[in-house]
């Protein structure tokens, strides 16, 4: 991708559009909405302010750069001229949300002890009568000679914006002070700051740090932040004594309204100068090129009383330097491919003009001093990114400088350069430590000796050989284990090994199964522990001769000395009370309290079923399933059917002793389906005609679980309860549970109530069903406040599913609902699970995160495992790795097939370790690290605020960068951000987690949403949480070439990249939404739904109707495809723009800022930055 290429000319963000007349764009230009909480971040700052930074280091350019592939390096930018006591002027309050930078400044100045404009509060900018500045084009012409030159992904570090031209243009950018601002007529920004909905005083925002290295946004109040003990790295300093620190506050404002305008008085500045030196002196000076001067050159006290004369120049200026400060001329540099960094989150193109704030920032107001040397000849930077020169614009047309959206990392770039780099050769895992191709990339894989990645995906493949160097990365070491993955069909499924009685061969001592990295010796009478080390005899059964290079002669025949990942067919002793297991079972429990009868959905249960039930799982090559099926219905009492085979009709059991659950009846409860056909059908067809007229509106539910757990242990069998239910269970009986949902608990310290289950009775009734292999799938229809948190307890335990339709319709849910059952009900599952994680020694598995339930430290326990969920394990060092050994992993895990046999599934994998951190960087995994950090982040919520998990997460993140800096990378300016290679879209996707609904609510979020989120995510694989919190979209008709069966390129999560005239589709995992520009040509309307017009498309639709068109057939194919890569049916949503239903979709749109107060990722991006500098300090 060309790092220059011409922005797209969507619609520009946060300003009015034609077409949208009059339609507020919510929150996104700074204009907040009433009643949104404010964001968690402002636009990005720079360091603290009312703190002396330590000194800069020589070169210090506060350019950003991103390394592409290869080992970054960096320009070392030559500083010796700057004044180290140079402070600069004083800040004065903003005029707006998102102050724009002084134009004419590269953004590359340095960075002394100052931090750029204040936290949300002060800003350059002129009186709010200003007028307005117009919204520029939204193509950009380049600069003039500089044309387009695309970066080739061997360069190696990309800096933000072109090298400065010179280090007299450290203007009030970086340094942190504000010129020719009126100190009043500006009321502070209502905006989205990092931290507190106050607005953060330009003096005592201090950042305080806390031992354990969580960071804690600055509030208003808070003194001089202690060193953070942790990182042994200081992070900002208290202001040096005897500074005057101005103490006025602005005033508090309300989240989410615009502040009335204010005259806040600003005192002597705020900034102490480093070493107490006196500043230097101002003088008058030529204005800058094409800056208009008012009136003579006023010399610049403390505290500025003068509007800034308006300047007709943006955008960054290669040309002379900023007249100013006495220094030789600029270095010049070779170019460098670079990212232009911005300050102050004033990302969008120029807005319109907004109430109650002041016009747009003028320009650099000019220091007064002589002359400057002349310019040094103009240097292209052939990498940097294109901005209007100003002559090429209107004069109405002046752009706000900006970090331009195409010069950061994109995920889509990655996943398309992944996808071409590795998607054609298949993925050999004979190799150790080898790091697969991306989850987004279709790969085949074949294995020779390792597990493969649809098995098993680490977040690193290279692992330190020390704690200490663990711990100095700060890069978790986990696994993403999905132990019963299914494998599409070019791929072999693991190979059924049976040793006969004595069982599969295992190591002595640690237990370990036979594997392929398992050392035979002595000509092949024993073998050495991969493990363990020790050395176990050869069972005479299994021994075989060596050949000349040590290896077994039978090793190919055997899966377990060759193959990463197999099966055993385990032996009685595998099998509870010693003896071998029955067929599992499936019981069908239905609410029909009135909700569930009026909606249809106990008919719409009752049809399906009848069909459905011939499609249970089995084995490859059994004629029919072998698993039994019963059936429950229930409101305040339960109902039980005797279906046995012999009857002419089913007969009905009420038990009304809620208190006390037993099962009516043994025989005749579960029973073959095709035995019993007849009579089922017979049931199928009464249960609704039963309770049409039922007035029963309370329902239990505990008891429902209780009497299917107890059903399974008369059968002596393991199970699947599914559990179709509509309402909170309020009727008396056991786990009976009140209405607690309270919205005003979120951003506070009870908000982790929300999480919790309002009783124990949960807990202890899921451990029983773990231990009959009782898993539990629940289907919710909640029409209001269900308790998710408490009622998912026990499938969360029971290692099952949830599925939740709120305010189910049958015309519009009916298919969704009915794709869910039929895949929960076919799916490959195993019952009465139990998974183990043995490692090598050195490193051991120390945390666990899925739906499992775990009595000990070590066997992770389920009732069921199906084919979609996962186990993600965490491992910490007990002792030193070799580089030579690498370490191991097996994975073990013992389950009852769907026909009853008991098995063990062993995976293996090998990793390499390393004694250079650079390794470790060279071989991570993003996307397998966001799936830790997002289940890491989801637990944390269970025992501790919200904003602390976010904190902490934020503070790894900026650890695990800064690591990477201060070690691995080139030295060069401390400005510049650099990233690793595989970890550039770290920032992007930790975002996406922070700006997620369960750690960053919308106001529309329910309790119940988050609750149900968090369980999901908790057991997502890592393609899942992919899409999931970064969504895919995909533009349907300019590029849909109607003809091809492969998908449209994706384009990135962004308003901006929508066009009016275009219709798009976006998927998450959990819902597909198809996006209708007010433009679109009436063809395509009438070709895809059906109508004439734009205005007749209904956003009712849950299906896009069927017509005999090219264009209707191929997005229908698309969206059928989509479907089938997910593990759940999506909801189709059509959202017309500027409908009501447009914020919904606009929540997905993750690169932008959120209605919830989620920064955009160019700001978090600015704002990541600010944390890893402030660590490297």
């Amino acid at each position: 991708m060309s790092v220059n290429q011409q922005a797209h000319t969507g619609p520009p963000y946060g300003q009015p559009q034609p077409g949208y007349h009059g339609y507020q764009q919510p929150a996104y230009g700074g204009q907040p909405l009433p009643g949104v909480p404010q964001s968690q971040y402002g636009v990005y700052n720079g360091p603290m302010p009312g703190y002396q930074q330590p000194g800069p280091p020589q070169g210090y350019f506060p350019s950003l750069g991103f390394p592409a592939k290869g080992s970054p390096v960096s320009l070392n930018s030559d500083t010796s001229t700057l004044a180290p006591n140079f402070i600069g002027s004083l800040r004065a309050p903003p005029t707006s949300g998102a102050p724009p930078p002084a134009s004419g400044a590269s953004l590359t100045s340095g960075h002394v002890a100052y931090s750029p404009f204040g936290h949300g509060d002060v800003q350059n900018g002129i009186p709010a009568s200003a007028a307005p500045m117009q919204r520029t084009p939204a193509s950009q012409p380049f600069l003039p000679g500089s044309a387009p030159t695309p970066v080739s992904q061997t360069s190696t570090l990309q800096q933000y914006g072109p090298p400065p031209a010179s280090v007299q243009q450290l203007s009030n950018h970086m340094a942190g002070m504000t010129i020719g601002s009126p100190a009043a007529s500006a009321p502070p920004p209502a905006g989205l700051g990092y931290g507190p909905s106050t607005s953060v005083p330009p003096v005592s925002g201090s950042f305080s740090a806390t031992g354990s290295g969580l960071y804690t946004p600055y509030t208003a109040s808070q003194g001089p932040p202690p060193t953070s003990v942790s990182q042994g790295l200081p992070l900002a300093q208290p202001p040096f004594p005897g500074q005057p620190v101005s103490t006025q506050r602005p005033p508090t404002q309300v989240p989410g309204f615009a502040p009335p305008p204010s005259s806040t008085g600003v005192g002597p500045s705020s900034y102490p100068p480093t070493t107490g030196a006196p500043r230097p002196p101002t003088m008058p000076g030529p204005p800058l090129p094409g800056q208009t001067v008012a009136g003579p050159p006023m010399p610049q006290p403390n505290h500025v009383s003068s509007p800034p004369p308006p300047s007709t120049m943006s955008g960054p200026h290669p040309g002379p330097p900023m007249s100013g400060l006495h220094g030789p001329p600029p270095p010049t540099h070779p170019p460098q491919p670079g990212y232009q960094m911005q300050q102050n989150g004033s990302f969008g193109q120029v807005r319109g003009p907004q109430p109650n704030y002041g016009g747009a920032y003028p320009g650099t107001p000019n220091y007064g001093s002589p002359p400057g040397p002349p310019p040094p000849p103009k240097r292209l930077d052939p990498d940097s990114i294109p901005s209007p020169q100003l002559n090429e614009l209107p004069p109405q047309q002046k752009p706000r400088h900006r970090i331009d959206p195409d010069a950061i990392p994109s995920p889509i770039q990655v996943i398309e350069d992944d996808r071409s780099n590795r998607g054609s050769e298949p993925f050999v895992t004979g190799v150790r430590g080898q790091v697969p191709p991306l989850v987004t990339t279709n790969f085949l894989v074949k294995d020779q000796g390792n597990a493969s990645p649809r098995y098993i995906r680490c977040t690193s493949y290279n692992i330190p050989c020390t704690s200490d160097m663990a711990k100095q990365s700060q890069v978790p070491l986990a696994a993403v284990i999905k132990p019963l993955a299914t494998l599409p069909p070019e791929e072999t499924l693991p190979y059924l090994v049976d040793h006969g009685e004595s069982g599969p061969v295992r190591c002595n001592r640690c237990k370990a199964y036979m594997c392929p990295f398992m050392q035979f010796i002595e000509g092949g009478r024993r073998f050495q522990c991969c493990f363990c080390s020790c050395v176990t005899e050869v069972p005479p059964h299994y021994f075989q001769h060596l050949d000349h290079t040590g290896k077994r002669v039978d090793f190919y025949d055997r899966p377990e000395l060759s193959l990463g990942s197999y099966e055993f067919l385990a032996t009685v002793d595998y099998c509870k009370n010693n003896k071998f297991p029955s067929p599992p079972a499936f019981i069908f429990m239905i609410d029909v309290s009135y909700n569930a009868v009026k909606s249809g959905l106990v008919r719409l249960i009752c049809e399906e079923l009848k069909s459905l039930l011939n499609y249970l799982p089995r084995e490859g090559n059994m004629e029919e399933s072998a698993i039994r099926v019963g059936f429950v219905t229930y409101n305040k009492v339960l109902h039980f059917y005797n279906v046995k085979s012999s009857l002419a009709q089913p007969q009905m059991m009420v038990v009304s002793d809620v208190a006390d659950m037993f099962v009516p009846l043994l025989d005749g409860f579960l029973v073959n389906v095709n035995e019993s056909r007849t009579v089922i059908a017979s049931l199928l067809d009464q249960i609704p005609e039963m309770f049409a007229d039922t007035r029963e509106t309370e329902t239990v539910f505990a008891p429902v679980i209780q009497a299917g757990l107890e059903a399974l242990k008369a059968a002596e069998c393991a199970g699947k309860l599914f559990i179709f239910h509509t309402s909170l269970p309020i009727a008396e009986a056991p786990g009976k549970l009140k209405n607690r949902d309270d919205k005003k608990l979120i951003n506070t310290d009870k908000e982790k109530t929300l999480f919790q289950p309002q009783t124990s009775f949960y807990n202890n009734l899921a451990k029983d069903c773990v231990a009959q292999g009782c898993c539990v799938d629940l289907f919710l229809f909640p029409n209001q406040y269900l308790d998710v948190a408490t009622l998912g307890v026990v499938t969360y335990q029971t290692g099952g599913s949830i599925y939740k339709y709120a305010y189910f319709q049958l015309e519009t849910d009916q298919d969704r609902f009915l794709n869910d059952l039929r895949r929960d009900v076919q799916k490959e599952v195993g019952f009465d699970a139990v998974m183990r994680v043995r490692t090598s020694t050195g490193i051991r598995a120390t945390d666990f995160f899925g739906a499992f339930y775990m009595s000990n430290t070590t066997d992770v326990e389920m009732a069921g495992l199906d084919c979609d969920k996962t186990i993600t394990v965490e491992f910490k060092h007990d002792d030193k790795l070799s580089e030579d050994s690498g370490a191991l992993l097996q994975c073990a895990l013992l389950y009852t097939s769907c026909a009853g046999q008991r098995r063990l599934r062993i995976h293996n994998l090998s990793l390499n370790c390393c004694t250079q951190l650079a390794d470790l960087y060279r071989n991570c995994e993003t996307d397998t690290l966001i799936n830790y950090l997002a289940k890491y982040a989801y637990r944390g919520v269970l025992s501790s605020p919200v904003k602390t998990v976010r904190d902490a997460l934020i503070n790894q993140c900026a650890q695990i960068l800064a690591c990477y800096r201060k070690n691995c990378a080139s030295p060069s300016s401390a400005g510049q951000l650099i990233l690793p290679e595989c970890m550039k879209l770290l920032p992007v996707y930790l975002n996406c987690v922070l700006k997620s609904d369960v750690l960053q609510p919308a106001p529309e979020v329910t309790t119940d949403d988050r609750a149900y989120i968090r369980q999901l995510v908790t057991s997502m694989d890592v393609a899942e949480t992919n899409v999931f919190f970064y969504p895919r979209l995909l533009p349907l008709q300019t590029k849909a070439d109607v003809d091809s069966d492969s998908l449209p390129p994706a384009i990135r999560n962004s308003e901006e990249r929508l066009s009016k005239g275009d219709i798009y589709l976006l998927e998450n995992g959990l819902n597909i939404f198809v996006w209708v520009g007010v433009n679109v040509q009436q063809g395509l309307i009438q070709n895809l739904f059906g109508v004439s017009s734009f205005g007749q498309i209904s956003s009712a639709l849950s299906t896009l109707p069927v017509l005999e068109n090219p264009f209707s057939k191929k997005v229908r194919s698309i969206i059928n495809m989509l479907q089938m890569q997910r593990s759940r049916y999506m909801k189709l949503i059509i959202v017309k723009q500027e409908d009501k239903l447009e914020m919904l979709f606009k929540h997905f749109l993750v690169e932008d800022k959120s209605l919830s107060g989620g920064a955009s990722y160019v700001d978090f991006l600015c704002h990541m930055h600010k944390e890893i500098r402030q660590l490297l300090s």
